[in-house]
């Protein structure tokens, strides 16, 4: 063979991308075997969810399959539920299928990652059933809980098969990979905060600019986390720990922001003096970890570092300050070795396993905003009403079809926020580039080979390369759109034969969902991204304002408040704009301190008239006020006061710094 051939063809098969190809067929052969065996009546609907969750990883298809099993059962058992509630009105049943899509719609905006999968899941397993239950003239069959008993069976032999396949040949890496990266990310954090501390850091423009990128790759690593504990079962009940590690490192972030602000407008002296104190309390471990040239000490022994962070935070939180800025430095250090801490206690839980089961704790569930869930609710049910209305005033055969997979493009897809308008398109134009080649496997290929082997061997040809270009390639939604729509479109079962107008109106049918959805998309557009950032700034400042005069929570819980925020916020985010929600952050943990503080002096009626105006929007009156109260507090000997004065600091920097931002919505 020509050497110019063969190399390339040796790389490709080589290559990571092409074996996920080959774990792709042998998913989708295996659970089509196992339906043929069992004589299912639409045996695709396996082979169709075998595609859906085999993901490039391990721990994602498991997590997916298992998120996609609960999705099943909580949809099929909506179906039931709306076939008994409407038993023999069609007009009320697909009213409520549209309601029960726009609900999970809502849901899979609202949740992330394989949680917002399984939402999209309930919505369209239903429409699955229903359409099932409603056949091809929209006449209730009565027979909706037997239709959801099989395609729930059909869709779990699927998501079995493929757990099957990816575990035997799979061993997975996301808790190495997992613990790599945290540990990457807490040694760039923790060098770039010590050389603040050192006034040997980049300018303040190139510092944004790091902190930004830092930021990106800790919110990054909740798809990790959730990989992780798809292959490590021992890791579920610890998602808690692991969830503090990533805040611990944005809490990092979050003080190197502040010390590095506050040291910029000191006298250059003073905050070279200052500075050498807060670092003569922090362990010489620490400084050794933070070198580029030694990575391997984090994972080599986290519980020694954490012991060395809380030491540190110890020192600096308990010792004696000489001033209220110095003291200000040591609150807010102490603040990052915290965070470090947790962010090693994370490390290692990945690195040693085996650790003991924590007790229940709760699961904290927050919205950042709700304008989102909202739109994509509208958009699954506008598709859904089109496609019910054109199925019952056209009573075509095929509508059902038609709404199944209008459901699937767009509950899918909705997760994906300012991106839905060309994901959907995507998904539509592999759909249609599946459709010409089902059609040559059903009338060229198929009617050439015989039995179940060969019958392999035509998905083969389609699947192996399609799940290289899912590796390899961009445009995954429409690689996605192939995948899922390959299966149906073949319309393989038992007893097949292949009729060229029954395979013509189903690709119709199919077509005809993914394009409405395409339309739908852009008649309900998402958010824009400029108005989501001004919406979560508003929503951040307008719970600060609350957290002000209300009673105060926790600093954790107004911690998780602001970084469920940070997570999504958009990528065309101003760095300013993520500076003010960091600035929030910092105010509100300190209103908190300071409102716990205050009755120890007496002071609680003159911090209350200062809060008013920060409520009021009234950042000068509000500096005013606590620089007043500043000076009647003094200068005592008492450490509590001089923490007091701290405080006070650093909300009045932040509110000279982000005057414009915290005047916002001012009242006279």
């Amino acid at each position: 063979m020509n050497v110019a051939i063969w190399l390339p063809c040796r790389a490709v098969v080589a290559s990571p991308a092409f074996w996920f190809g080959v774990r792709l067929w042998a998913s989708v052969c295996l659970a089509m075997f196992i339906a043929f065996e069992l004589e299912l009546d639409n045996s695709y609907w396996a082979g169709m969810s075998a595609a859906a969750v085999c993901q490039p990883r391990l721990g994602a298809s498991l997590r997916k399959g298992y998120f996609r099993m609960i999705g099943t059962v909580v949809g099929a058992v909506a179906a039931v539920i709306l076939s008994g509630l409407f038993p023999q009105q069609r007009l009320w049943f697909l009213l409520g299928l549209a309601v029960w899509g726009a609900a999970c719609g809502f849901a899979s905006r609202m949740l992330r990652n394989f949680a917002s999968y399984a939402a999209a899941l309930a919505g369209y397993t239903a429409a699955i059933i229903a359409a099932g239950e409603l056949g091809a003239t929209g006449a209730s069959s009565g027979d909706a809980f037997m239709l959801a008993v099989t395609r729930a069976t059909e869709i779990c032999i699927g998501i079995a098969s493929a757990g099957l396949v990816l575990a035997g040949t799979d061993f997975g890496g996301a808790r190495h990979r997992l613990a790599a990266q945290l540990a990457g990310l807490a040694q760039e954090v923790s060098r770039h905060f010590l050389n603040a501390l050192a006034l040997a850091g980049p300018s303040e423009g190139e510092a944004r600019t790091i902190r930004r990128e830092l930021t990106r790759r800790v919110i990054a690593l909740d798809v990790t986390v959730d990989e992780a504990m798809g292959e490590s079962s021992d890791l579920r009940p610890h998602s808690p720990r692991l969830e503090r590690a990533t805040s611990g490192l944005l809490s990092m972030l979050s003080a190197w922001r502040l010390v590095a602000r506050h040291l910029e407008v000191l006298p250059r002296e003073q905050g070279r003096g200052e500075a050498a104190v807060i670092r003569a309390a922090i362990p010489p471990e620490l400084f050794r970890a933070a070198q580029p040239d030694v990575a391997g000490l984090w994972r080599a022994d986290p519980t020694g570092l954490q012991r060395s962070c809380l030491v540190g935070a110890k020192a600096l939180l308990k010792g004696k300050a000489d001033s209220v800025s110095q003291r200000l430095l040591s609150d807010w250090t102490a603040e990052a070795l915290l965070g470090l801490e947790q962010a090693l206690s994370g490390i290692a839980l990945l690195d040693v396993p085996r650790q003991p089961r924590p007790s229940p704790g709760r699961s904290h569930l927050r919205v950042p905003d709700l304008l989102p869930c909202f739109v994509s609710a509208l958009r699954v049910f506008v598709i859904l009403g089109v496609l019910e209305l054109l199925w019952m005033f056209t009573a075509w055969p095929y509508g059902g079809q038609a709404l199944v997979f209008g459901a699937i493009s767009v509950l899918l897809l909705s997760p994906r926020g300012d991106q839905v308008r060309p994901a959907a398109d995507g998904f539509a134009i592999g759909t249609i580039l599946t459709a010409l080649w089902a059609g040559a496997a059903n009338f060229l290929f198929l009617p050439l080979v015989s039995g179940f082997g060969g019958f392999c061997v035509v998905l083969g040809l389609f699947l192996v390369p399609v799940g290289w270009c899912m590796v390899r390639l961009r445009h995954s939604a429409m690689f996605a759109g192939m995948v899922l729509t390959f299966m149906p479109l073949l319309g393989a079962a038992n007893g097949e034969a292949h009729d060229g107008g029954v395979f013509f109106n189903s690709a119709v049918s199919i077509v005809v969902g993914t394009i409405v959805a395409t339309v739908a998309c852009r008649l309900v557009p998402p958010v824009p991204p400029a108005m989501r950032v001004r919406r979560l700034l508003s929503l951040t400042l307008r719970d600060l304002r609350r957290l002000a005069v209300q009673p105060a929570p926790s600093p954790a819980r107004w911690e998780r408040c602001v970084f469920h925020r940070l997570y999504v916020l958009p990528d065309l985010a101003e760095p300013v704009q993520r500076a003010q929600l960091l600035a929030a952050l910092a105010v509100g943990k300190e209103i908190i301190r300071l409102r716990r503080a205050a009755p120890r002096f007496g002071l609680q009626d003159e911090l209350n008239g200062a809060l008013a105006a920060f409520v009021g929007g009234r950042p000068a009156q509000t500096i005013a006020q606590l620089t007043a109260l500043d000076r009647r507090i003094g200068a005592p000997a008492e450490e509590a006061a001089l923490k007091l004065r701290a405080g006070i600091l650093a909300v009045c920097e932040a509110l000279t710094q982000h005057g414009g931002f915290f005047s916002q919505g001012a009242r006279p």
